[in-house]
This record gives C-alpha cells, structure tokens and sequence, in this order.
C-alpha cells in the first residue's frame, strides 16, 4: 500500500484542521493515505466531549472547539503533532485497533531513547510511569480517520497547566528531552514515521514538504 508523508514544520492550526476535513470529505476510493507531520503556534483544541471546566485558564492563548474525540489538550512548539488521514477500510482494521498501532509506534520509539512507556486500556495516549508524554484523539469519517497524535518533546509544558490535560485533574505531563537530553524534534520526526509506516504495514512511501492544498 502507498502512502504521501507531508512534513510541514510549524502552521496554525485552523487552516490544518480545515485541510484536512476537506481531504477526507473528498477523498476517493483510490486516493493515497497521508500522515501530516508538523508543530502548531500555541492554540487550546477541546474536543467533541470537551467540558468546560477543564479549561481553567487560557489567558491569551486561543481556544478551538473541534470535531475529533477526547477533551481539551494544548499544542505548541517542541511538539510533534501527525495527523493520520488513512483510509480504515483498506487497511482492514477498525478504530480501536488503530489506536493501539499508533500507540505502539509511540512506544517503540521512545524506546529508541530507551524510556519505558505504557498505554493505559482506559486512558489512550502513552504514558512515562504516570506522566503523560502522547496524547491521542481520532475522528472517524466514512470509514477514514483524521486528526491524530501529539508527542512532547522539547517545549514550554507551562500552558498545560491551564487545563485539565485530556480532562484529568492534576494530570502529570512530561516530554522526551527531559528524559532524554539526546532527543531533538527532527529526528524523533523521522523515526517516529518509520515506526507507524512498520505499524500500519505501508510498502511504498513518498515524503513531501508541500501542504495539501484544496484552493
């Protein structure tokens, strides 16, 4: 199976977000899978169960009502963020099985760093002891997931602070280079890709730093 690896540095997160519901609102049977790697500037998301009282304080820092699963959780830069825009049907497994690829690419990787990380059946995302290091929230489309995964790895952890992180009170957050000085975000990047290309069982992959573009 093919699959377009967009590597896109930093972007505001509206735009990505409009992107890709327009790529899989117009997606065909035979259009290629796509993962979104990149960072956002500062930006709250709350998701489609989001409760108002886990935002806190957000100051100055705006705040996105959005369409995937989960509750609120903040994104900025030193942040790995991919977005996996794959076709379901395809790739023959459904939802829950791919949350748990996705987290087992996590975990792989940072086993390369050789921090020992977990997920937890009752909580998705991937977890340093009780820390949070990854967090996930998918939504599911005709059979074709978007949005995806955040991975910390070397940047201001304050703004977490202002939420309950994925609606937990008093939630721990951690990031890569705290457990490991060695790690910088372009090449957990690169590894990172290679271990949810292995998860998700591509054969042929083509990387490209252009934007999807639907103007």
């Amino acid at each position: 199976m093919k699959l377009l690896v967009r590597h896109l540095g930093t972007q505001a997160y509206e735009p990505m977000w409009h992107a890709m519901q327009h790529f899989t609102q117009e997606r065909a049977s035979n259009t290629c899978d796509e993962i979104w790697c990149l960072q956002h500037q500062p930006v709250f998301t709350q998701g489609q169960a989001g409760k108002a009282e886990h935002l806190l304080n957000p100051g100055n820092i705006p705040v996105v009502q959005v369409d995937r699963g989960g509750q609120i959780t903040y994104h900025g830069p030193g942040q790995l963020v991919c977005y996996l825009l794959l076709d379901l049907r395809r790739l023959g497994f459904g939802a829950r099985e791919l949350v748990t690829r996705i987290e087992n690419a996590l975990i792989s990787l940072l086993k390369l760093y050789n921090v020992d990380a977990q997920s937890k059946a009752d909580a998705p995302g991937v977890y340093v002891k009780d820390a949070k290091i990854a967090a996930l929230g998918l939504r599911i489309r005709r059979a074709c997931s978007f949005h995806g995964l955040s991975l910390n790895i070397d940047m201001d952890l304050s703004p977490f602070s202002a939420i309950n992180p994925c609606g937990y009170q008093g939630l721990t957050i951690t990031q890569l280079k705290a457990l490991n000085p060695e790690a910088t975000l372009q090449t957990v990047e690169k590894q990172l890709t290679t271990e949810l290309i292995k998860q998700l069982n591509y054969h042929s992959v083509t990387h490209v730093t252009v934007p999807y573009s639907y103007d």
